[in-house]
């Protein structure tokens, strides 16, 4: 098991690194002089000039990459060019906000869609199979902004259940906090419970067609403990890496869904720092945001001999 994992680090490690390089070198693409948004028309050659030298822009990129990098390393991002904020507590607070939606949504569309697709995989051809593949793919052909706006518009503003617009920190009132982010989960939750039901039905009729699945029924072994201990780890391992692939890509940023209900957010950061040229912001975002895709694909990687007895460590 060590060597497994040793192995799976090592290789995190050098992609790390073209990540940072990438998100580095793809930030300064973007069109526009962020000294000159930051100053606007009034703005001076020469006081744009100064202000390029403060902020280190007037360097060739490669140095600036290497300083850049250096400060990385010691956990400095930088600071804002709009505001001034030191840019890795920005991202820490904005990123608690979507953390705590991504992960209970995610978690409560496992819960559904894993028994459910293996359900579905079990009576393969029922009404119930047929029924669970109907909602799945009902799922998946929804965008999550008009699911989001219908729950809106129904227990928003139609029953008034929840507030429509605003955020309240789950430090101040937890109750307030569960009232303003009870929808957003729903919508993340429905929406990724498609993707799921489908790869986990896909997986469990794959094992239950295997020569040893025949074989323990033949044994006369209960058609529970057969779905338990043979279909379930065999099978879940495909959704295992689809769940943490749908974590992280949820985890970098929900801008989408997070400027629907109006929540401050990793996204709508990131999308703000880009309309305002904020050059430290996105690159910190951005390398925060593969950083954590990176680590939970690195943890997926890590669980997997776990369910697959296939995988080996040695």
């Amino acid at each position: 098991m060590a060597g497994y994992v040793l192995r799976r680090v090592l290789v995190a490690l050098p992609t790390l690194f073209l990540v940072a390089a990438a998100v580095f070198f793809l930030i300064r693409m973007i069109p526009g002089d962020p000294a000159q948004l930051l100053l606007g028309d009034a703005g001076t050659p020469e006081a744009v000039a100064d202000l390029r030298a403060s902020l280190g822009l007037d360097r060739p990129l490669p140095v600036q990459f290497l300083i850049w990098l250096e400060r990385v390393a010691s956990g400095d991002l930088g600071r804002s060019i709009g505001n001034g904020e030191e840019v890795g507590p920005l991202i820490l607070d904005r990123f608690g906000v979507t953390a705590a939606i991504v992960i209970v949504a995610v978690t409560l569309a496992a819960l559904i869609a894993v028994p459910l697709g293996m359900f579905a995989a079990w009576r393969q051809n029922s009404a119930g199979d047929v029924a669970a593949v109907a909602f799945a793919t009902f799922m998946l052909s929804i965008p999550s902004f008009w699911l989001g706006l219908i729950l809106l518009l129904v227990f928003g503003l139609r029953l008034g259940w929840v507030p429509v617009v605003g955020y309240v920190p789950f430090s101040e009132d937890f109750g307030a906090a569960l009232r303003y982010v009870i929808l957003p989960i729903a919508t993340l939750a429905l929406i990724e419970t498609g993707v799921l039901i489908r790869m986990a039905r896909a997986s469990a009729v794959e094992v239950l067609r295997l020569d040893y699945v025949a074989h323990a029924r033949a044994k006369g072994v209960p058609e529970g403990s057969v779905l338990a201990r043979h279909v379930f780890p065999n099978a879940f391992a495909p959704t295992l890496t689809l769940i943490g692939l749908v974590l992280g890509n949820l985890l970098g940023g929900i801008a989408v869904i997070e400027t629907v209900f109006t929540l401050p957010g990793l996204g709508r950061l990131l999308v703000d720092a880009i309309f305002a040229r904020d050059y430290p912001v996105v690159q910190g975002v951005m390398l925060f945001v593969a950083v954590l895709y990176v680590l939970v694909n690195l943890a997926v990687d890590l669980l997997y001999p776990v369910f697959d007895p296939r995988v080996t460590a040695g």
